[in-house]
């Protein structure tokens, strides 16, 4: 990693490749999941380490409820299981949990414990972790233009909408990686994208760890950020 650069703030990620990761060896597609749960412990604390404030990570899209029943339940206990834990393994961090998403659809034990994160950790800012929940981007415009209607509102700015995202204080991200060789968004944060570096990477999501990590911030420090501007 490039030493002296200034860390991004925010880095979103499009969690892929847990189930190929499984399946090449012949284990249970929960298998992959479980142990894509051990890479997001060891990108938060890489993400720590280095000084990056905000970490998203997509962990359930509106339109993963296309799965298999059985999978979707699995993923929700994983869900529940790594919130329920998130006091023991992060001990004294004094991490914050954000959850994005229409929480309306899951399962009531589900949002009880999601809920109850978000709360005790809500004075913490020493690293804030959004986790997005049956989230899309489009639902989440969505989402906002409604808010604004049922306000009253008409004539609706950049600003309005922004204010009445999932997370309305949420910097867009520095970067969006996707991991597994996929080179798409699949509907992730497509309001805060505008300037996003958007970085691919062949690995799939259970091998991620700070090696790679190291690796996709080598690769946003090579680039030229001009935001529609011209270099100084």
């Amino acid at each position: 990693m490039y030493k002296g650069k200034q860390p991004p703030n925010h880095i979103a990620i499009i969690m892929d490749g847990n189930g190929r990761w499984a399946k090449e060896r012949f284990l249970p597609r929960k298998a992959g999941h479980k142990k894509g749960v051990d890479a997001i412990k060891k990108a938060v604390y890489t993400a720590e380490e280095y000084g990056i404030k905000y970490i998203t990570f997509y962990a359930f899209s509106t339109e993963n409820w296309k799965r298999p029943k059985d999978e979707i339940n699995s993923l929700f206990s994983l869900i529940e299981e790594f919130v329920n834990k998130f006091d023991k393994e992060f001990k004294g961090k004094e991490y914050r949990i954000n959850i994005m998403g229409d929480l309306s659809k899951l399962p009531d034990d589900l949002v009880l414990s999601l809920n109850s994160i978000c709360e005790r950790t809500k004075a913490f800012d020493k690293l804030i972790i959004n986790i997005g929940i049956n989230y899309g981007g489009r639902d989440e415009i969505v989402h906002a233009v409604n808010k604004l209607i049922e306000n009253n509102k008409t004539n609706i700015s950049e600003k309005d909408i922004k204010d009445n995202l999932y997370i309305n204080y949420l910097p867009d991200p520095d970067i969006i990686l996707r991991t597994a060789g996929e080179k798409r968004l699949s509907n992730f944060l497509l309001w805060q994208c505008a300037y996003s570096e958007l970085i691919f990477i062949d690995e799939y999501w259970p091998e991620f760890d700070k090696d790679l990590f190291d690796r996709v911030l080598d690769e946003y420090y090579l680039r030229n950020r001009r935001f529609g501007g011209l270099n100084a």
